[in-house]
């Protein structure tokens, strides 16, 4: 991805004239292309752990309207009917060794994994008697051909090597006493402090927020508040960044009440926008309106069919009765 070019059909689009990266041991940790699309797994993978990093090569975020450098073009995306969607929001995992099965089916998340004791005395010498591990090279001299092959769409539950990290979370949850104790008196304050000095950032485990909001596959962040919620069964599921701005949207108008001849459907994208996008916010702030000619999602002409009232009312109204804190990502 920094090998910048220009595409073949469309000049204006840089891009890296590399379509094709083969790496061996390098996918894992410390490698980011957030414009990956494909992901091809050609050998077999043992370990969970080197497993989510390598999927995670794929699940980068990335708009491709940054690679775009015609400005005109930018404007004519932004401007059009369909509103062409620009952001990265899927990846294709191409596993030739089925390794998504394994850990998602066969692996022992739980297995107590037994080292082989040295026999012998001397354990500093490397000359006990213990067992002799031959490595020898295996050739494959049978035909190359693909048997079989099969799609599988990942949900919004994610895998279960994804689903496991948040369950070994809730489990330490409902089996702490001062959490069990906090929660019925309706401590929460208390709830989140315990939390945060002695559950986060442990070595055994190294739970966080961000890891949690994570394995629990939701898009916008979480408090601890609503995960302990979720854990003793208060909430049945965490909303999602769409779900909270309807809601807010909706108490907004119920204390505006928009007319009928008003635009509710523009006013409902201009507050959605305004509330979830910093980037967005810093436009409308700082009177940088020139610059919504580049916005795919909410563009100048958008903003000029905004009454005059509501430009004013839905950014004041945002500031001082919705926490935007839970909608960043």
């Amino acid at each position: 991805n920094n090998l910048m070019g220009s595409g073949n059909v469309m000049p204006e689009y840089r891009t890296g004239k590399a379509r094709v990266c083969v790496t061996v041991g390098m996918m894992t940790t410390g490698y980011d292309c957030p414009d990956l699309l494909n992901l091809g797994l050609f050998r077999p993978i043992f370990s969970p752990t080197d497993f989510i990093q390598i999927k995670g090569r794929g699940t980068r975020l990335h708009n491709f309207l940054t690679n775009l450098t015609d400005a005109d073009l930018k404007a004519d995306i932004s401007a059009s009917e369909n509103k062409i969607r620009m952001e990265k929001t899927t990846f294709k995992l191409f596993d030739f060794f089925a390794n998504c099965e394994y850990f998602e089916e066969e692996f022992n998340y739980d297995e107590i994994l037994q080292l082989p004791r040295p026999v012998g005395d001397n354990l500093g010498d490397g000359l006990g008697e213990g067992n002799i591990i031959c490595h020898t090279a295996y050739k494959y001299l049978g035909d190359d051909s693909l048997e079989s092959i099969t799609e599988q769409q990942i949900g919004p539950a994610g895998m279960r090597i994804d689903r496991m990290f948040f369950d070994r979370f809730a489990d330490v949850v409902r089996n702490d006493d001062v959490i069990i104790n906090a929660v019925e008196e309706g401590r929460w304050d208390r709830v989140a402090d315990y939390i945060r000095q002695e559950v986060f950032n442990r070595p055994e485990e190294y739970y966080t927020l961000d890891k949690l909001r994570r394995a629990a596959s939701v898009d916008r962040r979480l408090t601890i508040r609503e995960i302990v919620e979720q854990i003793f069964g208060f909430i049945t599921k965490f909303k999602s960044k769409d779900e909270l701005l309807e809601e807010e949207f909706a108490k907004f108008m119920a204390d505006f009440r928009p007319d009928d001849s008003e635009n509710i459907v523009l006013l409902r994208n201009f507050f959605k926008m305004y509330a979830a996008n910093a980037e967005f916010r810093g436009i409308i702030d700082g009177k940088r309106f020139a610059m919504l000619a580049t916005n795919p999602a909410f563009s100048t002409d958008d903003f000029r069919r905004i009454p005059e009232r509501y430009r004013r009312a839905i950014p004041e109204y945002i500031k001082d009765y919705v926490s935007l804190n839970q909608f960043a990502g």
